[in-house]
Protein backbone atom coordinates (compact mmCIF):
# COMPACT_ATOMS: atom_id res chain seq x y z
CA UNK A 1 0.00 0.00 0.00
CA UNK A 2 1.41 3.76 -0.43
CA UNK A 3 1.01 6.33 1.78
CA UNK A 4 1.61 9.72 1.50
CA UNK A 5 2.88 10.26 5.17
CA UNK A 6 3.16 14.81 4.79
CA UNK A 7 -0.06 14.90 6.78
CA UNK A 8 1.55 12.53 9.45
CA UNK A 9 4.96 14.84 9.59
CA UNK A 10 2.83 17.97 9.57
CA UNK A 11 1.49 17.43 12.61
CA UNK A 12 4.86 17.03 14.05
CA UNK A 13 6.95 19.47 12.94
CA UNK A 14 10.83 18.82 13.10
CA UNK A 15 13.02 20.76 15.25
CA UNK A 16 16.63 21.70 14.16
CA UNK A 17 19.64 21.68 17.18
CA UNK A 18 17.11 19.10 19.58
CA UNK A 19 16.49 15.61 19.60
CA UNK A 20 13.08 15.36 19.15
CA UNK A 21 11.30 12.38 20.82
CA UNK A 22 8.01 10.83 22.17
CA UNK A 23 6.87 8.38 23.55
CA UNK A 24 3.31 7.00 22.26
CA UNK A 25 0.57 4.08 22.58
CA UNK A 26 0.99 1.59 19.00
CA UNK A 27 -1.93 0.06 18.13
CA UNK A 28 -1.45 -2.91 20.44
CA UNK A 29 -1.63 -0.43 23.98
CA UNK A 30 2.60 -1.14 24.15
CA UNK A 31 3.82 2.21 24.62
CA UNK A 32 6.63 3.36 21.47
CA UNK A 33 9.07 5.35 20.72
CA UNK A 34 9.41 8.39 18.28
CA UNK A 35 11.99 9.95 17.11
CA UNK A 36 11.64 12.46 14.23
CA UNK A 37 14.08 13.32 12.16
CA UNK A 38 14.51 16.16 9.26
CA UNK A 39 13.25 13.84 6.36
CA UNK A 40 10.68 11.89 8.27
CA UNK A 41 10.67 9.58 11.99
CA UNK A 42 12.00 6.37 13.68
CA UNK A 43 9.83 4.45 15.56
CA UNK A 44 10.82 1.98 18.36
CA UNK A 45 9.45 -0.59 20.90
CA UNK A 46 10.58 0.53 24.04
CA UNK A 47 11.76 -2.98 25.47
CA UNK A 48 12.98 -6.10 23.89
CA UNK A 49 14.73 -5.12 20.33
CA UNK A 50 13.56 -2.18 18.92
CA UNK A 51 12.31 -3.65 15.49
CA UNK A 52 10.29 -6.38 17.28
CA UNK A 53 11.52 -8.72 15.89
CA UNK A 54 12.66 -12.45 16.52
CA UNK A 55 15.38 -13.48 14.90
CA UNK A 56 15.90 -17.33 14.34
CA UNK A 57 13.18 -17.17 17.78
CA UNK A 58 15.31 -15.18 20.07
CA UNK A 59 15.29 -11.55 21.31
CA UNK A 60 17.95 -10.43 19.79
CA UNK A 61 20.71 -11.70 16.78
CA UNK A 62 22.91 -11.24 20.32
CA UNK A 63 20.41 -13.27 22.31
CA UNK A 64 21.05 -16.05 19.63
CA UNK A 65 24.79 -15.62 19.17
CA UNK A 66 25.24 -15.66 22.87
CA UNK A 67 23.06 -19.13 23.05
CA UNK A 68 25.11 -20.24 20.11
CA UNK A 69 28.69 -19.83 21.63
CA UNK A 70 26.97 -21.19 25.08
CA UNK A 71 26.62 -24.50 23.07
CA UNK A 72 29.59 -24.56 21.96
CA UNK A 73 31.79 -24.15 24.97
CA UNK A 74 29.24 -27.15 26.27
CA UNK A 75 29.81 -29.87 23.38
CA UNK A 76 32.86 -28.00 21.13
CA UNK A 77 30.38 -27.91 18.13
CA UNK A 78 29.00 -25.08 16.33
CA UNK A 79 25.40 -25.63 15.16
CA UNK A 80 22.54 -23.70 15.31
CA UNK A 81 20.73 -23.40 18.86
CA UNK A 82 17.23 -24.36 19.56
CA UNK A 83 14.80 -21.31 20.20
CA UNK A 84 13.85 -21.03 23.49
CA UNK A 85 10.76 -22.55 24.40
CA UNK A 86 7.50 -20.71 23.39
CA UNK A 87 9.43 -18.42 21.07
CA UNK A 88 7.33 -17.61 18.05
CA UNK A 89 8.85 -19.54 14.88
CA UNK A 90 10.04 -17.41 12.25
CA UNK A 91 10.05 -18.88 8.15
CA UNK A 92 13.65 -19.20 8.29
CA UNK A 93 13.53 -21.20 12.04
CA UNK A 94 10.65 -23.14 10.87
CA UNK A 95 12.40 -24.29 7.61
CA UNK A 96 15.56 -25.89 9.75
CA UNK A 97 13.53 -27.17 12.24
CA UNK A 98 11.21 -29.08 9.13
CA UNK A 99 14.55 -30.24 7.90
CA UNK A 100 16.35 -31.42 10.97
CA UNK A 101 19.09 -28.67 11.42
CA UNK A 102 18.90 -28.02 14.64
CA UNK A 103 21.00 -29.81 17.30
CA UNK A 104 19.68 -33.31 18.27
CA UNK A 105 18.34 -33.84 21.78
CA UNK A 106 20.20 -36.66 23.47
CA UNK A 107 18.26 -36.55 26.42
CA UNK A 108 14.92 -36.38 24.28
CA UNK A 109 13.42 -40.66 23.84
CA UNK A 110 11.03 -38.61 20.64
CA UNK A 111 14.16 -37.54 18.68
CA UNK A 112 13.89 -39.19 15.69
CA UNK A 113 17.49 -39.23 14.91
CA UNK A 114 19.46 -38.48 18.22
CA UNK A 115 22.66 -38.89 15.93
CA UNK A 116 22.61 -36.55 13.43
CA UNK A 117 25.18 -34.03 12.85
CA UNK A 118 23.97 -30.46 12.03
CA UNK A 119 24.36 -28.23 9.87
CA UNK A 120 25.70 -24.77 11.10
CA UNK A 121 24.55 -21.91 8.39
CA UNK A 122 26.49 -19.51 9.26
CA UNK A 123 30.07 -20.09 10.77
CA UNK A 124 31.57 -23.57 11.29
CA UNK A 125 29.59 -26.59 10.47
CA UNK A 126 28.35 -28.70 13.35
CA UNK A 127 31.20 -31.39 13.01
CA UNK A 128 33.93 -29.47 13.14
CA UNK A 129 34.80 -28.68 16.76
CA UNK A 130 36.17 -25.24 17.69
CA UNK A 131 39.63 -25.01 18.90
CA UNK A 132 40.94 -21.87 18.07
CA UNK A 133 40.88 -19.63 21.27
CA UNK A 134 39.98 -15.82 21.79
CA UNK A 135 41.36 -13.26 23.37
CA UNK A 136 44.89 -14.49 25.58
CA UNK A 137 43.19 -16.03 28.95
CA UNK A 138 39.73 -15.94 27.41
CA UNK A 139 38.04 -18.98 26.96
CA UNK A 140 35.19 -17.34 24.09
CA UNK A 141 36.52 -19.73 20.82
CA UNK A 142 36.38 -17.57 17.39
CA UNK A 143 33.09 -18.26 15.67
CA UNK A 144 31.90 -15.56 14.25
CA UNK A 145 32.20 -14.63 10.95
CA UNK A 146 32.06 -11.17 9.27
CA UNK A 147 28.06 -12.02 8.44
CA UNK A 148 27.46 -12.39 11.89
CA UNK A 149 29.60 -9.06 13.11
CA UNK A 150 27.16 -7.38 10.31
CA UNK A 151 24.41 -8.38 11.96
CA UNK A 152 25.43 -7.68 15.71
CA UNK A 153 26.44 -3.97 14.24
CA UNK A 154 23.46 -3.68 12.51
CA UNK A 155 21.49 -4.65 15.36
CA UNK A 156 23.53 -2.35 18.22
CA UNK A 157 23.00 0.37 15.93
CA UNK A 158 18.82 0.31 16.64
CA UNK A 159 19.93 -0.01 20.56
CA UNK A 160 22.14 2.65 20.26
CA UNK A 161 19.04 4.92 18.60
CA UNK A 162 16.58 3.97 21.81
CA UNK A 163 19.19 4.54 24.34
CA UNK A 164 19.81 8.16 22.81
CA UNK A 165 15.75 8.99 22.73
CA UNK A 166 15.43 7.26 25.82
CA UNK A 167 18.11 9.67 27.50
CA UNK A 168 15.91 12.84 26.52
CA UNK A 169 12.80 10.87 27.83
CA UNK A 170 15.15 10.84 31.06
CA UNK A 171 14.11 6.68 31.38
CA UNK A 172 17.29 6.29 32.68
CA UNK A 173 17.06 2.88 33.74
CA UNK A 174 16.11 2.25 29.62
CA UNK A 175 19.25 3.92 28.90
CA UNK A 176 21.27 1.54 31.95
CA UNK A 177 20.13 -1.37 30.26
CA UNK A 178 20.11 -0.57 26.53
CA UNK A 179 23.57 0.76 27.15
CA UNK A 180 24.79 -2.37 29.17
CA UNK A 181 23.41 -4.36 26.57
CA UNK A 182 25.54 -2.96 23.63
CA UNK A 183 28.52 -3.66 25.83
CA UNK A 184 28.12 -7.48 25.91
CA UNK A 185 28.03 -7.00 21.86
CA UNK A 186 31.21 -5.44 21.66
CA UNK A 187 32.79 -7.93 23.77
CA UNK A 188 31.12 -10.53 22.24
CA UNK A 189 33.02 -9.06 19.01
CA UNK A 190 36.20 -8.36 20.45
CA UNK A 191 36.78 -11.64 21.72
CA UNK A 192 34.44 -13.89 19.37
CA UNK A 193 34.90 -12.81 16.13
CA UNK A 194 36.56 -14.60 13.35
CA UNK A 195 38.32 -11.96 11.50
CA UNK A 196 40.67 -8.95 13.40
CA UNK A 197 39.12 -5.67 11.70
CA UNK A 198 35.63 -7.39 12.92
CA UNK A 199 37.32 -7.94 16.59
CA UNK A 200 38.39 -4.09 16.55
CA UNK A 201 35.08 -2.11 14.42
CA UNK A 202 33.30 -1.47 17.47
CA UNK A 203 35.80 -0.57 19.90
CA UNK A 204 35.61 3.13 19.10
CA UNK A 205 32.25 3.35 20.62
CA UNK A 206 33.41 1.93 23.74
CA UNK A 207 34.01 5.22 25.39
CA UNK A 208 31.09 6.50 24.43
CA UNK A 209 28.95 3.48 25.75
CA UNK A 210 30.64 3.80 29.06
CA UNK A 211 29.95 7.25 29.39
CA UNK A 212 26.14 6.98 28.59
CA UNK A 213 25.96 4.41 30.88
CA UNK A 214 28.12 6.09 33.59
CA UNK A 215 25.60 9.35 32.97
CA UNK A 216 22.42 7.66 33.29
CA UNK A 217 23.46 6.02 36.63
CA UNK A 218 24.61 8.82 38.01
CA UNK A 219 21.00 10.70 36.67
CA UNK A 220 19.27 7.93 38.25
CA UNK A 221 20.64 8.65 41.73
CA UNK A 222 20.29 12.23 41.14
CA UNK A 223 16.01 11.30 40.70
CA UNK A 224 16.61 9.35 43.60
CA UNK A 225 17.93 12.66 45.55
CA UNK A 226 21.43 10.48 46.38
CA UNK A 227 23.83 12.85 45.54
CA UNK A 228 26.79 10.06 46.82
CA UNK A 229 25.73 7.30 44.58
CA UNK A 230 25.63 9.68 41.48
CA UNK A 231 28.92 11.05 42.20
CA UNK A 232 29.73 7.11 42.56
CA UNK A 233 28.63 5.97 39.60
CA UNK A 234 30.90 8.56 37.58
CA UNK A 235 33.98 8.04 39.92
CA UNK A 236 33.26 4.03 38.42
CA UNK A 237 32.59 5.51 34.63
CA UNK A 238 35.90 7.95 34.96
CA UNK A 239 37.89 4.42 36.41
CA UNK A 240 36.15 2.43 33.35
CA UNK A 241 37.39 4.82 31.13
CA UNK A 242 40.71 5.30 32.44
CA UNK A 243 41.38 1.39 32.23
CA UNK A 244 40.53 1.16 28.57
CA UNK A 245 42.34 4.53 27.62
CA UNK A 246 45.20 2.75 29.44
CA UNK A 247 45.28 -0.13 27.10
CA UNK A 248 48.53 -0.48 25.51
CA UNK A 249 49.95 2.53 27.17
CA UNK A 250 51.21 3.95 30.14
CA UNK A 251 49.96 7.35 30.49
CA UNK A 252 46.85 7.76 28.72
CA UNK A 253 46.27 11.60 27.31
CA UNK A 254 42.86 11.83 29.39
CA UNK A 255 42.39 15.46 27.89
CA UNK A 256 41.71 14.20 24.78
CA UNK A 257 39.05 11.81 25.92
CA UNK A 258 35.47 13.74 25.47
CA UNK A 259 34.04 11.15 27.15
CA UNK A 260 36.49 10.81 30.30
CA UNK A 261 35.90 15.32 30.06
CA UNK A 262 32.03 15.27 30.08
CA UNK A 263 31.84 12.22 33.19
CA UNK A 264 34.84 14.85 34.68
CA UNK A 265 32.92 18.30 34.30
CA UNK A 266 29.59 16.37 35.74
CA UNK A 267 31.10 15.22 38.59
CA UNK A 268 32.46 18.87 39.11
CA UNK A 269 29.32 19.94 38.71
CA UNK A 270 28.01 17.26 41.66
CA UNK A 271 30.30 17.86 44.22
CA UNK A 272 29.26 21.23 45.42
CA UNK A 273 25.85 19.34 46.23
CA UNK A 274 27.48 16.88 48.58
CA UNK A 275 26.68 17.56 52.62
CA UNK A 276 29.73 19.13 54.23
CA UNK A 277 30.40 16.09 55.79
CA UNK A 278 31.57 14.06 52.89
CA UNK A 279 34.97 15.53 53.82
CA UNK A 280 35.13 14.98 57.12
CA UNK A 281 33.85 11.21 56.22
CA UNK A 282 36.85 10.87 53.67
CA UNK A 283 39.51 11.77 55.98
CA UNK A 284 38.53 9.58 58.37
CA UNK A 285 38.27 6.83 55.97
CA UNK A 286 41.97 8.02 54.31
CA UNK A 287 42.83 7.15 58.45
CA UNK A 288 41.36 3.96 58.52
CA UNK A 289 43.01 3.19 55.62
CA UNK A 290 46.34 4.04 56.49
CA UNK A 291 46.01 2.26 59.87
CA UNK A 292 45.09 -0.73 57.81
CA UNK A 293 48.04 -0.42 55.92
CA UNK A 294 46.00 -0.53 52.65
CA UNK A 295 48.18 2.14 50.86
CA UNK A 296 46.05 1.87 46.96
CA UNK A 297 42.52 2.79 48.98
CA UNK A 298 44.43 5.91 50.85
CA UNK A 299 45.89 6.86 47.73
CA UNK A 300 41.95 6.98 45.84
CA UNK A 301 40.77 8.49 49.00
CA UNK A 302 43.27 11.50 49.20
CA UNK A 303 42.58 12.23 45.01
CA UNK A 304 38.82 12.38 46.16
CA UNK A 305 40.05 14.87 48.75
CA UNK A 306 41.18 16.98 46.29
CA UNK A 307 38.75 16.90 43.68
CA UNK A 308 36.47 18.12 46.91
CA UNK A 309 35.93 22.35 47.22
CA UNK A 310 37.51 24.03 49.86
CA UNK A 311 35.28 25.09 52.02
CA UNK A 312 36.67 24.86 55.67
CA UNK A 313 35.42 21.69 56.42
Amino acid sequence: MERDLSEVLSEWPYEPGKINVRLIQGSDGEPLIQVRLDLGFLQMRSEGRPDGAMPHGFGSVLEYQEARLDQILQTGVDSPPPPPPGAPIDEHTADALSTGDTPPDPDDPDDPNPDAETDAGDGLGADETVLEPGAEGGETPRFLSPDDCRALREEALQYYHRYVALLVLEDYDGVIRDTTRNMRVLDLCREGAIETSDRRALEQFRPYILMMRARALASQALKDSESKAAILAIDEGLDALRAYLSEGEDEPDLGASREYQALKSMRDALVPKLPLSQKAELRQRLSDALAAENYELAAILRDELRMLPHTGA
